[in-house]
């Protein structure tokens, strides 16, 4: 029997690959996509992205959409409470497992299970481990793609902000800096590939700098993903 799940979706690379992944197991039904926003700014927590923007990417991977709105500033408590509720109701619904497209971070890792523990919802990482060298590359020759939305400028550049994430963009990294930017170097937007039905029509807007990240907008537009 397969365990109805629903995967923790960002809106960027890692956690539409990991639907790609999930989507080829049998033991696993992905039934829906959940995420938190900035309820201020009505954008996806840290990469920035529009709420209309988020929806059309749901509406191209063919899953329903929960959004779990959360305060600016966001304190550890806000963020708890917000989770513990949608946990509660998602359990009522019938779902078994959440997953998560995190890849090596283990101090990341224990606290989603910490914040599952005793709830009935199991964890589940299927990219956990992947060598994100290796990761990265396989993203892109299996045809994920993706824009940068938010960069750290303390570890890149601002000019790496509005990019495609593509072959060049990651020979341009310099050394030190993930290649699927697991230490939150950047952040992403996926917007094609083998887990949509049809590309997320964009373009890319203005790159501006706010509370020390760099982040370009991305817009919704009519006709196929443009790629920067």
């Amino acid at each position: 029997m397969s365990r109805r799940t629903l995967l923790s979706w960002s809106s960027g690379k890692d956690s539409a690959w990991a639907l790609h992944v999930l989507r080829q197991d049998p033991g696993v039904e992905v039934t829906g996509l959940f995420c938190t926003v900035n309820a201020a700014f009505e954008r996806v927590a840290m990469h920035g992205v529009r709420l209309e923007l988020l929806r059309r990417q749901a509406a191209a991977v063919g899953l329903p959409l929960s959004l779990i709105p959360i305060p600016h500033p966001c304190s550890n408590a806000d963020y708890a409470r917000a989770m513990q509720a949608f946990v509660a109701q998602a359990r009522d619904d019938g779902i078994e497992v959440f997953a998560f497209g995190d890849l090596f971070l283990a101090d990341v890792r224990r606290y989603r299970e910490e914040q599952l523990q005793g709830s009935g919802i199991a964890p589940l990482f299927p990219l956990w481990g992947s060598p994100t060298a290796e990761l990265s590359a396989a993203m892109i020759a299996g045809g994920l793609k993706a824009v940068i939305t938010c960069i750290d400028p303390k570890r890149l550049a601002r000019g790496f902000a509005g990019r495609a994430y593509d072959a060049a963009f990651l020979a341009d990294l310099p050394e030190g800096v993930d290649p699927c930017g697991e230490f939150g170097e950047f952040h992403s937007f996926a917007c094609d590939g083998p887990m949509f039905a049809r590309p997320v029509a964009l373009r890319v807007g203005e790159t501006v700098e706010r509370e020390e990240f760099v982040f370009t907008d991305l817009l919704p537009a009519h006709g196929t993903a443009v790629a920067p």
